[in-house]
């Protein structure tokens, strides 16, 4: 068998904790139904639309946080920083991803932005990368083939030579389009054992 040589990963709900749990926490702090986020803000058409802008980086995140508290009608403060508040770092990808490195094989992150101001998703975390390609750096964003082409130039490898991971499965047949073995992560222990058999490396931690 032929192993991957790159590694390409999601940011949010890959190197993070999952980021629905996060949003359904904040629904019950703000004291909003089960299901509002979704409908008010994924399901809306316009929110949509915004949410796209805001990757690509036409849109602000405190413009982001405008629209979408009065569709929630609560307080737009920091509203993106609020929602995503209980995220936490996912330690066994975070060190799955740093085995693979040591191994030798090329790692990057392909990462739909959210913005930076006033949260920033990414403080805090080590971003030491082989590549870092967040979209509104490059009016970019997932599912478009031209991001993928972004981060496989950045790694000097072809989508055939890399695996991509992602939390979001409708991002995963456009990059097996272009070449890439995908892994939906959905459950951390089953990313890594697949991320194993797909690079030919050990990357769990030992008990």
């Amino acid at each position: 068998m032929t192993y991957h040589k790159g590694l390409v990963l999601d940011f949010g709900g890959v190197l993070t904790t999952p980021l629905f749990p996060a949003a359904l926490a904040f629904e019950k702090r703000a004291g909003l139904p089960e299901g509002t986020l979704l409908n008010a803000l994924y399901l809306d058409p316009e929110m949509v639309r915004r949410t796209e802008e805001l990757e690509r980086g036409t849109l602000t995140q405190t413009q982001w946080n405008t629209a979408a508290a009065e569709r929630l009608g609560i307080a737009p403060d920091n509203l993106m920083g609020r929602i995503f508040a209980d995220l936490r770092p996912e330690v066994s990808l975070i060190a799955a991803a740093a085995a693979a490195r040591r191994a030798g094989v090329r790692v990057g992150i392909l990462s739909n932005s959210v913005g930076t101001r006033p949260w920033n998703l990414y403080a805090g975390y080590d971003l030491d990368y082989d590549a870092v390609v967040i979209s509104e750096d490059h009016g970019l964003r997932k599912p478009e083939p031209e991001i993928f082409r972004l981060v496989l130039k950045s790694l000097d490898l072809t989508a055939d030579q890399c695996v991509f991971v992602d939390d979001t499965e409708q991002y995963l047949a456009p990059a097996a389009e272009l070449g890439f073995a995908t892994v939906h992560a959905k459950e951390p222990r089953r990313t890594i054992a697949e991320l194993e058999e797909l690079l030919g490396v050990p990357l769990a931690a030992e008990s």
